[in-house]
């Protein structure tokens, strides 16, 4: 096997576990969140733009956590709002996110947590542990 060959199979053994958990998350539809709720189900809601730097880190760490640890998807539903869609509609207004890439937790009719822009591991793998 040429060096070419391995690389690419190399890259695509790291891609791929990445790109099936991101298909993992629901995109927002009005209900979506609010049936989820009243399932009993704990909601882990992702505001993000497809332009949004910031958004696209914040996914790659959720993906990684998700992969380390099963029991994120096992407790929680991901879903995933879009901001230039749903910056002014109720589902945004109604929990006042002040901008994209925020990302909280909710149970029943509590908010456990809040993220504004952070990136970090830590920061993030502290949010996704209140919904455990």
């Amino acid at each position: 096997m040429n060096r070419r060959s391995l690389f690419a199979l190399a890259l695509a053994a790291i891609i791929a576990p990445v790109s099936v958990f991101s298909a993992d998350f629901v995109d927002y539809s009005p209900g979506v969140i609010e049936s989820a709720l009243e399932d009993g189900k704990t909601v882990f809601v992702d505001y993000s733009a497809t332009w949004c730097g910031t958004c696209k880190r914040q996914e790659r760490v959720i993906n990684s956590l998700r992969a380390e640890d099963p029991a994120y998807d096992d407790a929680m539903t991901f879903v995933k709002v879009d901001w230039d869609t749903y910056k002014n509609h109720e589902v945004t207004v109604f929990r006042n996110i002040p901008r994209r890439s925020t990302l909280i937790v909710l149970r029943g009719d509590d908010e456990l947590g809040r993220v504004v822009a952070g990136t970090s591991n830590a920061q993030i793998k502290e949010l996704m542990d209140t919904g455990l």
